[in-house]
């Protein structure tokens, strides 16, 4: 899905624009709210779908 990167630059992002946000007191506004609401669920599905196993792992630094 997110390289790693791209996750790292997607979590700035809605750290970012939640505390930009809040600082201007413009979470009331539903399109901002459902907007940073999307993208924090984008990076965790993200974190959960991209986990791989233990097993997995092992089995790769084994075969390099």
């Amino acid at each position: 899905m997110l390289t790693d990167k791209q996750s790292i630059i997607l979590c700035a992002v809605v750290v970012l624009g939640f505390s930009v946000c809040g600082i201007l007191g413009v979470l009331d506004n539903y399109a901002v709210s459902v907007t940073l609401l999307l993208l924090f669920l984008v990076v965790v599905v993200n974190l959960v779908f991209n986990k791989t196993p233990p097993d997995k792992e092992i089995k790769k630094e084994r075969s390099k």
